[in-house]
């Protein structure tokens, strides 16, 4: 019997195997992670936007708010250079740097004293000492914004010709090459016996921009009020500048919510490629079925094997079919994780820590195999009982349907950190319970969930196998059209199907 049901499979594999959409199937993921990167860089739109200042008032704010927009830049550039570090345990290529010390908010006098070390370039040249990989695979983060210099002709407008200096900096038309500037800011000469700023932007402005100028045009305001009434102009300076001094205190990186986002990767990508790969593997095996009713090679196959022999060689094949795409995949995601850089490493290699252990690999394999088994036998069934594939898609589609419907809401749950009783229930449907633990595995579930939902599914399975058997059998060879739910549920009961 053994050899009879292994001859199926090894059949059903090749057929499905010697299929061009199963190879493009096998194959776009790998081809994502190969040429992702590099299309990358040709679709990406800059975000960096353009900021002119225009200080008309003397220097002073003008030159504060070019500060202020160059250390808010340095600052992520060393946030995150330090995340970078922590990540490839790089500390000890400069265990005094600011980028190698443990998880902190950086104030302003660290980041000019990052900036006066020389900043990235300066760090990235003591990486290379130890790893010039790693050296190398650091990528600063795109800046948020990039000063021009006004024009000459702008820088001394008249307050009623400023619109029309701008016009061909804000919108310097079809034909010409130079990129429109995002913002212009003028602090008109009056500025400080006048608290009014003018602000020009090409669309909606972004409202962090916007605090920003807030925030160092309200200390120049009152520097100046300060000197206007007395103060000396250093003191009335350091007083605009005086500000709490908070000390910030973060969760190591993957804690907090961040932890609940990274530790889901791995288990809702498996979900999702759990799912998808059931449909397409099954669909293949369906198609497959359909054909050899339609064209009468049943007969010649029932000729040689039993009934049950054909159902458990179809669908070892199917299996083998759908876990020969996982190992692929797998085996490119853990390339892209630790034998490359850049973003898609980057992304993967962190997601792949929290469900490392061996518990949580078990897990993974004993669901993944068990959800194959469970859906691959409902495919099985509605090929024994179609004679076309118009008959197949009129059972397919209720079926995807109900398999499917619960999918978004149950990741919107789990990247929320949330349970609740909707999560626990599905966690209870044997139907549902594959794609549920699979997708809590990085947030948490109770090792006695995993393992009562585990022997719930696989009694299932059993009983699923031994009711649908009778259906799969009754249907090989029966003809007519398509079977009623109640016709369906008497085959189920017949003993001698």
């Amino acid at each position: 019997m053994l050899q009879h049901i292994l001859l199926v499979a090894a059949r059903e594999f090749r057929q499905i195997a010697m299929t061009r959409s199963f190879w493009f199937t096998l194959l776009i993921l790998p081809a994502a992670f190969a040429f992702g990167p590099v299309f990358s860089r040709f679709l990406d739109k800059s975000d960096t936007e353009t900021v002119m200042l225009v200080d008309q008032s003397g220097g002073t704010a003008g030159a504060a708010l070019r500060q202020r927009i160059l250390l808010d830049e340095q600052r992520a550039t060393l946030d995150a250079l330090a995340r970078y570090v922590r990540r490839h345990d790089l500390q000890k290529a400069a265990p005094t740097a600011l980028w190698a010390q443990p998880e902190r908010w950086f104030s302003d006098a660290d980041v000019a004293r990052f900036a006066a070390d020389g900043g990235a370039e300066r760090a990235r040249a003591a990486i290379a000492r130890i790893s010039r990989e790693d050296a190398e695979g650091f990528k600063a983060p795109e800046p948020g914004y990039r000063i021009v210099e006004a024009p000459a002709a702008v820088a001394r407008a008249a307050p009623d010709a400023i619109d029309t200096a701008l016009e061909p900096v804000l919108r310097p038309g079809d034909k010409a090459q130079a990129r429109p500037v995002d913002y212009v800011v003028l602090v008109p000469r009056d500025f400080g016996a006048s608290p009014a700023v003018r602000l020009w932007a090409n669309g909606v402005p972004r409202a962090s921009f916007v605090a920003k100028l807030q925030t160092v045009l309200t200390q120049e305001l009152r520097a100046r009020y300060l000197a206007a009434n007395g103060l000396s102009p250093q003191a009335a300076a350091a007083a605009g500048t005086i500000a709490p001094a908070i000390r910030v205190t973060t969760p190591p990186e993957g804690s907090g919510r961040e932890r609940v986002v990274i530790r889901s990767i791995l288990p809702l990508a498996c979900a999702y490629i759990l799912m998808m790969s059931l449909v397409l593997s099954g669909s293949w095996m369906l198609q497959g079925t359909v054909e050899e009713r339609s064209n009468k090679l049943l007969e010649t196959v029932l000729a040689c094997v039993s009934p049950n022999e054909l159902m458990y060689g179809k669908l070892v094949g199917t299996v083998a079919i759908g876990l020969s795409m996982i190992v692929t995949w797998a085996a490119c995601g853990a390339f892209a994780a630790y034998a490359t850089h850049g973003t898609i490493a980057e992304l993967i290699r962190p997601a792949l820590a929290p469900v490392s252990s061996p518990g949580s690999v078990a897990a993974i394999l004993y669901f993944f195999t068990a959800g194959y088994v469970m859906v691959s036998m409902l495919f099985l069934v509605i090929g024994a009982m179609s004679d076309s594939m118009r008959d197949a898609q009129g059972y397919l589609t209720p079926v995807i349907l109900v398999i499917m419907m619960p999918f978004t809401l149950l990741v919107q749950a789990v990247l929320r950190g949330a349970g609740g009783i909707g999560v626990e229930v599905l966690t209870w449907i044997p139907l549902y319970t594959p794609f549920t633990v699979l997708a809590r595995l990085g947030s948490g579930i109770p090792t006695w969930e995993v393992l009562g939902s585990g022997v719930t599914l696989a009694a299932f399975i059993v009983l699923e196998v031994w009711l649908l058997g009778r259906v799969f059998r009754a249907s090989l060879l029966a003809g007519g059209g398509r079977r009623s739910l109640g016709q369906i549920a008497s085959l189920m009961r017949r003993a001698d199907a």
